[in-house]
């Protein structure tokens, strides 16, 4: 099984890829989804947020209050890479795990549905193939306007604090751009699922993990060997 990293900027439509893989059977780990659930009441980053931040970014319920935490974290880079430092460790722990869960299905690879891969590297190293949806500036502002209800302003500075689209599709295998119709954008992404399906990258990788495992069990078969022989000459001398 190898692994696609799934990444662009906020508001290109990267969620509209990320359903299309899923409605053709790719299996889809979404770190948006993992964020919400690490950060549910009670739980540790909950916790080291509320202590952190107060009780300011939380609502009356106990749950997280992600419009009040934004606009206090959108506003200091310091603040954002505080909460980052609390809740990245978590989402990584969690994809890890779903990774091998996903191994052990048997499926020839998986997506990886990660907004800020660029931004915090920590994937990169696992990736087979990068995919990056991209779209024109004009229409990436004007869609996150629409859709979370923000001023220009505020939508800039959400933009801002991600890397900008065009270092990220310069560092990506196949590039999306999502400024058009969906049908094109549909168009694009069949092809490549084609490439994707039709690729023998997961046999590489699950000969390379049986040869680890072969190797692994035979060093131990001989360590316990040498165990037993050495303690019956042991015994013999005794």
């Amino acid at each position: 099984m190898f692994l696609v990293g799934l990444t662009g900027g906020i508001s290109t439509g990267k969620s509209t890829i990320s359903k299309l893989f899923r409605d053709n059977g790719v299996p889809v780990i979404d770190a948006d989804i993992i964020a919400r659930q690490v950060v549910e009441p009670g739980k540790k980053a909950w916790k080291k947020i509320k202590k952190e931040f107060g009780d300011g970014v939380f609502k009356e319920n106990g749950e997280l209050d992600r419009d009040a935490l934004g606009k206090l974290i959108f506003d200091d880079i310091e603040k954002r890479r505080k909460l980052n430092d609390i809740t990245h460790p978590e989402i990584h722990c969690t994809i890890y795990k779903e990774v091998v869960r996903y191994f052990f299905l048997g499926h020839n690879f998986i997506v990886l549905d990660l907004p800020l891969l660029f931004e915090t590297g920590v994937m990169l190293n696992y990736l087979h193939k990068i995919i990056t949806v991209t779209c024109e500036e004009d229409i990436q502002l004007t869609r996150l306007m629409d859709r979370n209800k923000l001023s220009e302003s505020d939508a800039k500075k959400r933009i801002a604090s991600q890397m900008p689209l065009e270092r990220k599709c310069e560092q990506s295998n196949f590039v999306i751009e999502n400024s058009g119709s969906t049908k094109d954008a549909e168009e694009q992404f069949y092809k490549i699922l084609n490439i994707l399906s039709e690729s023998n990258q997961h046999w590489k990788i699950r000969g390379i993990l049986l040869a680890t495992t072969a190797l692994l069990f035979s060093g131990i078969a001989w360590l316990l060997n040498y165990k037993y022989k050495f303690l019956g000459a042991a015994s013999q001398t005794s």
